[in-house]
Parts: C-alpha cells; sequence; structure tokens
C-alpha cells in the first residue's frame, strides 16, 4: 500500500529520513512565507521572551543589522547579558547555540507565562513576537501587572498553493499553516497529523479527523505519522 503526504512544511534531511520506508510518498511546500523585520532592538530589556526560532533569528539579524554595534564582539556582549525565556526546543537549542542563557523553556506559550507570572512576576519582559502571535502570554502578563513591552519582529504570511492529489495524512505545523492550507484546498477525509493542541483546534473547524503529536516537534509529527501507519504498511 503506498501511502501519500504531504507536508505544509519543507523538512530537512534527517526529518525525511523518518519517512524512509518506500511506502510513504511524500510532497512538501511552505504553506507559510515568513519575512524577518529591520527593527532596532530595545537593549535596555535583559528579560527576553521569545516564541519560536524565527524570533531569534531577527533578534539576532537586528542586534547585526544595529548602527550602535560593530562586530561579534558588541553583540556577544549584549546576548551574554540576557535571560531568555522561551517556547519549544529548538528555539532554546539555537539561543543555546549564540551562548544566550535559557532559564525557562515550556512547549505552549500558555505554560510559558504561567511560569513568568509565578516566578518572575517582578521583572520587565522584552516580548519578540510575530504579526500572528497567540494571545496567551501578552493577556497573562498584563492580568498580573507585569511590565513588558511586544515587539513584532518577524511576519508570517499565507503562501497558498492549489494541490489536485488526494493524501491520506496532510501534516501541519501551526493554526495559520492550516488556514493557509485552506485557502485553496479542503482537508476532507484526509487524516490531519498536528504538531500540537492549537493547530488541533484550527483544525477541528474543517474535520474530526485529527492525530496530535506526543510533542510538539516536527519530528514528533514524522514518528506519529509512521506509528499510525506502520501496520497498514506491513
Amino acid at each position: 500500500m503506498s501511502i501519500r503526504l504531504l507536508s505544509t512544511k519543507i523538512l530537512s534531511t534527517s526529518q525525511k529520513a523518518l519517512l524512509s520506508n518506500n511506502q510513504f510518498q511524500l510532497v512538501e511546500y511552505d504553506s507559510l512565507k515568513i519575512d524577518l523585520l529591520h527593527e532596532e532592538i530595545d537593549t535596555s530589556y535583559k528579560h527576553i521572551i521569545f516564541t519560536s526560532q524565527n524570533t531569534v533569528k531577527a533578534y539576532l539579524k537586528n542586534l547585526q543589522n544595529s548602527n550602535n554595534l560593530n562586530g561579534e564582539e558588541s553583540i556577544s556582549t549584549i546576548t551574554s547579558q540576557i535571560t531568555a525565556y522561551c517556547v519549544g526546543e529548538k528555539t532554546k537549542a539555537l539561543l543555546e547555540e549564540y551562548r544566550i542563557k535559557v532559564v525557562v523553556v515550556t512547549h505552549y506559550g500558555a505554560d510559558l507565562s504561567k511560569i513568568l507570572v509565578e516566578k518572575f512576576g517582578n521583572e520587565s519582559f522584552l516580548f519578540l513576537c510575530g504579526n500572528k502571535r497567540r494571545y496567551e502570554i501578552p493577556t497573562r502578563l498584563k492580568e498580573n501587572n507585569i511590565h513588558f513591552k511586544e515587539q513584532v519582529v518577524y511576519e508570517n504570511s499565507p503562501n497558498p498553493k492549489a494541490f489536485t492529489a488526494h493524501f491520506n495524512g496532510i501534516l501541519f505545523f501551526s493554526p495559520t499553516g492550516i488556514e493557509s492550507y485552506q485557502i485553496k484546498n479542503s482537508i476532507k477525509d484526509s487524516i490531519a497529523f498536528c504538531i500540537g493542541t492549537t493547530t488541533a483546534a484550527e483544525a477541528k473547524k474543517h474535520t474530526s479527523n485529527i492525530i496530535i503529536a506526543n510533542k510538539p516537534t516536527v519530528e514528533s509529527v514524522l514518528e506519529k505519522v509512521v506509528e499510525h501507519y506502520k501496520s497498514k504498511i506491513n
């Protein structure tokens, strides 16, 4: 049996290796277009909330482009003085790659906001996010009178593409990715493999045929795909 899969994100070589079984036929594309914005970073904040790898990339890029900074030594001086609070293991890994100290990492923004309120309520935060950011973090900080400055450092826009083929499974990695896919397509009777509960909540608007990854990572989504189709392939 041949299993046709559509990934709404271009996968890395190591990620595709998880689908190495010859029975999988993979089609992939980026359902979203990401543009890093040119924004001057407020370096007065020493506690920074990073909601994704894109916020880390935008932060570093804007530090490098700052007229007030010259060379890697100046950038490393600033990054060595900050404390990071982030969503996602991949975000944490990227921060640590640049020797930025991470004190809290969670799978979801709601969990991060809870920890910030309970343990870091006296701090002031720079909250870096995209234009389609979720509400949990800023809402909870406001409700608890925690000072923060929100800065949009990247834009997330649909990259719609029409598909005529039928897919057994469609891999979704964000609510906005589903919205983009639905512009020119319909999930119909395909299985929606979702990276997490917030993505699944969006998928439920279009289908009840949903499988959620054990952890909100691309790799966990792929592992769930393999697990689901294992009996059918064998």
